[in-house]
């Protein structure tokens, strides 16, 4: 068993994992600010559901609030807690937003980046999980995307911030010997997933009876991978820092599968029971064209299997939203 911080522990995949370390009897401690990105009572509620799952496993589950910038708070945090190694889920996420803000993408993602990394070599911590994205392949020609492809080329502010990262993980594991998995996770959906999301937006707004913004032709493609199998391979990648070798890599996590938005969206219908009204847009900026995960490199160091086909992962996600939907603030 390990004593484990994850940062953005309280948010949709962060929570999620969580509740699998802790279900393996883990001790976790779960660091998030809280912010209104999105309904703050989504991320108390992601919380409170690891702290049932705490309390059924008789596992050690710990929240602490405050913001990964702020170098006072992490060595508070870093003092009181005998952390064993650091999962780092939190960031701004969204490519849109980051075209908007892009100051703001870079302090919290780059940036605090390296506060947790300080962090962790001033107390020697030497096992390190980064969450990476696919949008870090841009618009890459050659499908499916390998983690030997060129990255080069970011087309968003937030792909830019992601590729900075992982450079400035391998610093680290370079001059300060920290074990660490760059994780370039592919279209993550499920239960608890972010309001402002295609398959949370796209329900909600089918269910209400208004238009769903259709962006472009609907000829774009997603390798969209369900939560469960993302937090298999986020503990699988967990597992693979454990040794006294000294080690650095990048996986891809995805269900290597592409859906175009036209598939997407029929597939919500079906899930529903319901039609779409959709509003045809002009594609947006920094969107990209495909993305499609060539996961053999993590299949073959990890043991990564993804098992959810996309309308079965749909139909989950459509019954946790039944549920809380009532409790969820939308703009």
């Amino acid at each position: 068993m390990s004593t484990i911080l994850v940062t953005g522990g309280a948010g949709f995949i962060g929570s999620h994992i969580c509740e699998a370390l802790l279900r393996r009897k883990d001790s976790v401690i779960a660091l998030d600010n809280f912010n209104d990105f999105y309904d703050p009572r989504i991320k108390r509620r992601n919380v409170a559901e690891a702290k049932e799952t705490a309390e059924k496993e008789h596992a050690s589950f710990i929240v602490e609030e405050g913001d990964i910038q702020d170098t006072d708070f992490l060595e508070q945090v870093f003092t009181a807690h005998p952390i064993d190694g650091v999962i780092h889920m939190a960031a701004y996420a969204g490519v849109r937003p980051s075209i908007m803000n892009p100051r703001l993408y870079t302090q919290v993602n780059v940036l605090g980046t390296i506060s947790l990394l300080e962090a962790m070599k001033e107390r020697a911590i030497k096992r390190y999980i980064f969450a990476s994205s696919s949008s870090v392949y841009g618009n890459n020609k050659k499908i499916p995307f390998s983690e030997s492809d060129p990255v080069d080329k970011a087309i968003s502010p937030y792909a830019a911030t992601k590729k900075a990262g992982e450079v400035i993980c391998y610093t680290y594991h370079h001059l300060y010997h920290i074990n660490t998995a760059c994780l370039r996770l592919f279209t993550v959906y499920g239960p608890r997933q972010r309001p402002d999301l295609a398959i949370h937006k796209f329900t909600r707004m089918i269910m209400e009876g208004k238009p769903i913004p259709f962006y472009g032709d609907g000829s774009t493609r997603r390798d969209y991978t369900y939560i469960d199998d993302i937090v298999d391979g986020v503990v699988k990648a967990w597992d693979w820092t454990n040794t006294r070798e000294l080690r650095y890599d990048i996986f891809n996590l995805g269900n290597s599968q592409t859906i175009t938005l036209t598939e997407l969206v029929k597939t919500i219908e079906n899930v529903l029971g319901r039609k779409a009204i959709i509003q045809r847009l002009p594609k947006q900026p920094g969107d990209v064209e495909c993305t499609f995960a060539d996961i053999s490199h993590a299949q073959e160091i990890l043991g990564y299997i993804p098992h959810t086909n996309l309308e079965e992962g749909v139909r989950q996600f459509f019954l946790w939203w039944q549920k809380t939907r009532k409790d969820i603030l939308y703009e």
